[in-house]
């Protein structure tokens, strides 16, 4: 059980600091779901977005992140 807690405390804090970076990154003018490749459909009683572009920008940037993690902590 303790494991399980350390565990959510650690998604929780994942998730404040994502909050913390997307905040962030909208006050500086950062085009974060602007970017080329987001798919934004707008119809008369509903929209859909799907951020395709920015979806693989934070997927480069969390691996290229996640690998130079690694390499240091062999």
């Amino acid at each position: 059980m303790n494991e399980l807690g350390k565990a959510l405390v650690a998604l929780g804090v994942l998730l404040v600091l994502a909050g913390v970076v997307l905040l962030v990154a909208g006050r500086i003018g950062l085009p974060l779901g602007r970017l080329p490749g987001d798919i934004t459909f707008k119809g008369k009683n509903f929209s859909v977005f799907f951020p395709l572009g920015t979806s693989i920008l934070v997927s480069v940037a969390l691996s290229a992140i996640f690998y130079i993690y690694s390499r240091f902590h062999r």
